[in-house]
């Protein structure tokens, strides 16, 4: 079993370093017309970036892991993108979910729904449409697109497969440490 070192490795003297070169950066990227969190949406080609923008949105309350950050899910949710330039029906699908999504929130808090918020109001929102053929793709596309990502594994404290190594017999098996011995 893996052991991790939970002691800071973190001085206040490295601190204050990054601190002192993070001022700039911060003061160039808000001088900038498109702020860089949101520079991504705007490289979809067919879905408009509000749409793309609410799909991170939704991705992110359907699945919510406060230990992701937004790069996991819009490395999900991007390939929608292509999907929808290949496919009318993907493309309406998305689209007019979005729409009535964004209506459903405008309807009950004024906001569209990627602007509402608290997350329980938005969660509220998507029980509405559960039933839905949107919601229904989704959160079907995002089960596989969101938990493949290697990257994502170490996070959940996944070590990947074990059959290349020899099976869970020789790799974590018996690396429980909360038993007695017997």
């Amino acid at each position: 079993m893996r052991e991790v070192d939970r002691r800071s490795k973190h001085s206040r003297r490295v601190f204050l370093k990054g601190a002192a070169t993070a001022v700039p950066v911060v003061a160039v990227a808000t001088s900038v017309a498109v702020s860089i969190e949101d520079a991504w949406a705007d490289d979809a080609s067919t879905l408009s970036p509000a749409t793309m923008k609410t799909l991170l949105k939704v991705a992110r309350d359907i699945y919510p892991h406060d230990v992701l950050g937004d790069s996991y899910y819009i490395t999900a949710i991007k390939p929608w993108d292509g999907k929808a330039a290949k496919d009318p029906a993907v493309k309406s699908l998305i689209s007019d979910g979005i729409t009535r999504l964004d209506q459903n929130a405008r309807d009950r808090h004024k906001l569209a729904y990627a602007e509402v918020p608290w997350e329980a109001d938005r969660v509220v929102l998507l029980t509405e449409i559960e039933q839905s053929d949107f919601f229904q793709k989704v959160r079907g596309d995002l089960v596989v697109s969101l938990y493949n990502q290697k990257e994502v594994w170490p996070r959940f404290g996944y070590e990947g497969s074990s059959a290349e190594h020899g099976g869970y017999i020789n790799r974590g098996f018996a690396d429980i440490d909360w038993l007695p011995k017997a």
